[in-house]
């Protein structure tokens, strides 16, 4: 796997709706809800519209027929997929958590602490006509590092309309440290019988 390749994929790739919208998994190449600057994907607005818009997750590689469903928020402005969208096509994924998976597959759900909405910094654009994003990620905080070593960028509610709107503040987003989360791991009973 080449350097870029293996940069966009670390994440893992599922999270889930709830809070605002009904709960239900995600997978890579689902329609999901996304926040973006109003009107075509492309198409600058100064008018500080944000819409919800449905998206597909996952852009498509340049080669093969493999998506990409992630960018590392830390390389993203050097990344030839991702520099140009970054500048002008940011979006935020409205999620109620994320699942990560450690070496040994075991499933880890992460939410936010007192059940608020989580809120994903995201690229979008336009891929033969349909509107895509991908997921930035980071290197894992204190509490997502003991499963995983990436995580989503995520947002606070008020950093929403900034991160989509403001050009000026790309660089301090990307560089920005996401808060603590809640852990629940799903634990099979094995039965010896």
């Amino acid at each position: 796997m080449s350097k870029q390749k293996k940069e966009v994929c670390e994440m893992c790739g599922r999270y889930f709706t709830g809070g605002l919208l009904e709960r239900k998994d995600i997978c890579p190449s689902d329609q999901a809800v996304i926040l973006c600057r109003g009107g075509a994907a492309g198409e600058r607005h100064m008018d500080g519209k944000i819409v919800r818009s449905g998206a597909v997750w996952g852009f498509p590689a340049p080669e093969g027929n493999r998506l990409i469903i992630n960018a590392r928020a830390e390389s993203a402005l050097e990344r030839r997929m991702f520099c140009d969208r970054i500048r002008r096509e940011r979006c935020v994924v409205p999620a109620g958590g994320f699942y990560e998976w450690n070496r040994l597959k075991e499933k880890s759900e992460f939410t936010r602490n007192e059940g608020k909405n989580m809120y994903m910094a995201g690229i979008c654009g336009e891929f033969a006509g349909q509107k895509r994003f991908v997921i930035l990620t980071t290197k894992a905080n204190e509490s997502v590092s003991p499963v995983h070593e990436r995580m989503p960028l995520i947002l606070e509610e008020s950093e929403i309309e900034p991160w989509i709107l403001d050009d000026g503040l790309v660089e301090y987003f990307l560089a920005k440290k996401p808060s603590s989360l809640k852990r629940d791991q799903e634990y099979e009973q094995l039965s010896l019988f």
